[in-house]
């Protein structure tokens, strides 16, 4: 079969390989759509936790192609996607349920071969059916599912307003799931006139970043917003949240800043503003809940595909998930 590999930092290329054999309880998934990550770009650029060689890949769906032993749930020619992330269920985050945490996690396209490849493996355990969703969009599962792993940390509250930094995929999948959680208005800011155009077409108030920005949000939300999440993983954009948030507010730190960077803000305003700081990092058990919201059409995905590529231009799909003026969710097909 053919499969991307990272070699090593900023060295990649489309290999044959053998096509896998299950293990017990293990799934083999036909691949027909997989999604890059800015997670992938940082793997390629050697900025996160990953062993090389390595096949990327952990946004994805298609079709079971065989099982191994003991797997009762699916069976061949069923539709689905998986949850890439496989905790030990040992450790003692395990045991508390907190499986995001887990003290030896394991993860499809990270640490083990993941879907940009024609096949890929998975626990059953992980493995979720779709229905009659379109490939694309289960691809887009994981993602919202991250989202969603998000709104159970933050807990919008009725009638609150959010801000969203951010019209990336990530932040037009948050911004729906948001008005879905009770908000009264999402309002999303970005320095991508296209981007946020999408926004306004999928509910949000769009703001233009720039030297207007912080007069035009504090005339939409004068005594601040209730949230501020960081959707782009910029650590000058996440320290501009604590501008805009109001008091008893929270900053949602969304968005993936390179290890080791830093944002600064003034801990006396925590403290008298009685402030929260919530990170949710990937997901924890939320692909049920994402799958719900995109068959419902609670959220649209279908608006935030901009690239659909072969796993051939596997180094052209990286280069426009990273760099394109125009891109949103740049997609491989097979």
């Amino acid at each position: 079969m053919k499969a991307a590999q990272i070699t090593k930092p900023d060295a990649a290329c489309v290999v044959a390989v053998d096509i896998p054999d299950p293990d017990p309880g293990q799934v083999l998934i036909k691949v027909a759509a997989a999604g890059i990550c800015g997670t992938d770009i940082h793997i390629y650029h050697g900025e996160y936790e990953a062993t090389y060689p390595i096949t990327p890949g952990h946004e994805f769906s298609g079709t079971v192609e065989a099982v191994g032993a003991g797997v009762t749930r699916f069976q061949a020619g069923d539709r689905v996607t998986a949850d890439p992330n496989i905790p030990c269920y040992r450790c003692l985050p395990c045991q508390r349920n907190e499986f995001n945490q887990c003290e030896s996690l394991s993860a499809i396209g990270v640490t083990q071969d993941g879907a940009f490849a024609e096949y890929v493996l998975a626990p059953e355990g992980n493995v979720f059916a779709i229905g009659d969703l379109d490939f694309s969009a289960a691809a887009l599962v994981e993602p919202l599912a991250c989202v969603v792993w998000g709104l159970k940390r933050v807990q919008i509250q009725p009638a609150d307003s959010v801000l969203v930094l951010g019209a990336g995929p990530m932040g037009c999948l948050m911004l729906q799931a948001v008005r879905h959680s009770g908000a009264a208005r999402v309002v999303v800011s970005d320095v991508n006139p296209q981007r946020l155009t999408l926004a306004e077409q999928l509910g949000a108030i769009p703001v233009v970043a720039g030297d207007n920005q912080a007069a035009a949000l504090r005339a939409l939300a004068p005594d601040g917003f209730h949230v501020v999440a960081d959707a782009t993983g910029i650590p000058r954009v996440l320290q501009s949240a604590f501008d805009y948030v109001r008091p008893r507010g929270k900053v949602w730190v969304f968005g993936v800043c390179p290890a080791g960077e830093r944002a600064e803000f003034i801990p006396y305003d925590v403290f008298r503003k009685d402030l929260s700081i919530i990170g949710s990092f990937a997901l924890n058990r939320t692909f049920p809940e994402a799958i719900a919201l995109i068959q419902s059409g609670a959220v649209q995905v279908e608006p935030l595909i901009s690239h659909r590529l072969p796993v051939e231009d596997f180094e052209q799909g990286l280069a426009l998930a990273e760099t394109a003026p125009d891109r949103m969710k740049v997609q491989f097909v097979f």
